[in-house]
């Protein structure tokens, strides 16, 4: 239980519906006051407070588990280290992959507890991930990175709903969670300056920016890192491109701390490799290749597709072309709305 109107309903929802229903919130940094707060975060003091006193309403035992340690290794530093290596990382799917569904889930298992149950909007119909039924608040993607084993032991009792639904019934129910905002940005940096957040750990790291199509220096930064492909604002360029158009950045170096930017139609891509799939959905890993839809970053577009599978690497032809695809984000395999499969991004032209 986050603390938010979707754990709390969530939970109302299967305790009613029977089960014997525990409400677990997640202390997931020593000093809680690092992190944001108030509306846009899920795992600070004042949230737990919030997942108690719902927990009371529901009439479920509630109690708070000690993930810090755990979080920090496998999330925080996984999303300083991607991006030290010129990646782009998305920090709620790496939790729920390492935290919510593997450290939350093994000590749940060890406890005599059947299943995981949480307020993600998507749904699990025999095993199977499928979108929820709310497309504007579907959150398939970040928990498309789950084995078939994982979701065997998850429930997401809020799929069929769409949001106002959501809300609309915390208020029936008397949770005071129902007005509560939605968390946005990333938990553990509190002031939302993710490129601050980097440099400090990372410390500075000045290199070029160069325009692809001349070659030309035309900027300088403090730090690869503090950049992501597709990125436009930010990039404080010395001077105009010589066509006077905007730039995008098209690629990221770590090795040269080289920073390649270009006009947008360089950012199209039709041909991407991606690493490390996960199969989780009704079929096995296909022996030929396959036409599916892919989803290339969190509430982003979805492309036709054409996809083989080579061992531990997948070949993903889009029908159109994509813009600002990232190595280090996920690319989500759909059949309709239900998941296939996942994996990593590693390269894309």
């Amino acid at each position: 239980m986050s603390g938010g109107v979707d754990s709390a309903v969530a939970a109302a929802r299967i305790a009613e519906a029977g089960h014997d229903v525990t409400g677990v919130h997640l202390a997931l940094s020593s000093n809680p006051q690092s992190y944001r707060t108030g509306a846009r975060g899920c795992c600070t003091i004042e949230d737990a407070r919030d997942a108690r006193r719902a927990a009371d309403v529901i009439g479920i035992p509630f109690y708070v588990w000690d993930m810090a340690e755990r979080f920090h290794r496998d999330v925080v530093e996984d999303f300083v280290e991607e991006y030290a290596a010129g990646r782009t990382p998305n920090p709620c799917l790496r939790c729920n992959e390492k935290i919510k569904f593997a450290a939350v889930l093994d000590r749940a298992l060890a406890l005599g507890f059947d299943a995981v149950a949480t307020g993600h909007h998507a749904r699990l119909e025999g095993g199977v991930l499928r979108r929820s039924v709310d497309r504007g608040k579907d959150q398939s993607y970040v928990l498309g990175v789950l084995t078939r084993e994982q979701l065997a032991h998850a429930m997401f009792p809020l799929g069929d709903s769409t949001k106002a639904e959501v809300r609309a019934e915390a208020a029936r129910r008397g949770l005071a969670v129902a007005d509560k905002p939605d968390s946005h940005d990333i938990c553990f940096i509190a002031d939302g300056d993710t490129r601050g957040f980097l440099a400090e750990r990372l410390g500075a790291e000045p290199g070029p920016i160069i325009d692809a199509l001349t070659g030309e220096v035309i900027g300088r930064h403090e730090g690869a890192y503090g950049f992501t492909v597709g990125q436009r604002k930010g990039l404080r360029l010395d001077r105009p491109a010589s066509d006077g158009r905007p730039r995008y950045v098209l690629s990221i170096e770590p090795a040269s701390n080289t920073v390649t930017v270009g006009p947008r139609q360089a950012l199209e891509v039709t041909s991407i490799t991606a690493e490390r799939p996960v199969w989780n959905g009704p079929i096995a890993e296909p022996r030929e290749p396959i036409s599916c839809t892919v989803q290339l970053r969190a509430h982003g577009e979805v492309y036709g597709c054409r996809v083989q599978a080579t061992g531990d690497t997948l070949h993903i032809s889009l029908d159109s072309p994509a813009t600002g695809v990232a190595p280090g984000q996920a690319a989500v395999l759909y059949d309709g709305d239900t998941v296939i499969g996942s994996a990593t991004i590693g390269s894309a032209a």
